[in-house]
């Protein structure tokens, strides 16, 4: 594909979901999820999201009220806002305590079922390979290991 083919594909089949949030920090959580609504033909509900995402309360905070968590909920409703095909998470739970980053792996599992986008994810912590249906261990950018997972967990059931 030539750049502008790319960037359209990454603009309406791509959703991002980062570590460090990347959030905007003088517009409030609506807004941050417009702007991945902005970028979409057609966008999710943002109001259903919200709800879903449980920051229907906190939709008029700007990511400096809110928790970590809160933050990368926001972040995730941007992401599948766009109602994308393929959902990259990378290190989604890095910044996040223990119970938070299960409440997080939950969300997505759940966004999973409701919105049937394939997720991609990329982590460190090795617990979280039990929810994948393909798990695929990468060393220095060579595929070391490939395999179905023949009994996956759910994100509460994980431990780690």
């Amino acid at each position: 594909m030539n750049e502008k083919k790319l960037t359209l594909y990454r603009r309406y089949h791509l959703g991002y979901i980062f570590q460090m949030y990347n959030l905007i920090p003088n517009l409030t959580v609506r807004e941050n999820i417009e702007v991945g609504a902005w970028l979409s033909k057609e966008p999710l509900p943002v109001n259903d999201l919200l709800k879903t995402l449980g920051l229907w309360e906190h939709r008029d905070k700007i990511p400096s009220q809110l928790s970590g968590g809160q933050q990368q909920r926001t972040a995730i409703g941007r992401a599948v806002v766009k109602n994308p095909d393929i959902l990259l998470c990378d290190e989604p739970t890095g910044a996040l305590d223990y119970r938070t980053s299960k409440d997080i792996l939950g969300l997505i599992e759940q966004l999973n079922r409701l919105y049937g986008n394939t997720v991609v994810m990329v982590t460190h912590n090795d617990a979280i390979k039990y929810m994948a249906d393909l798990v695929v261990r990468l060393r220095d950018g060579q595929i070391q290991k490939q395999y179905r997972n023949e009994t996956r967990m759910s994100a509460e059931d994980l431990e780690w």
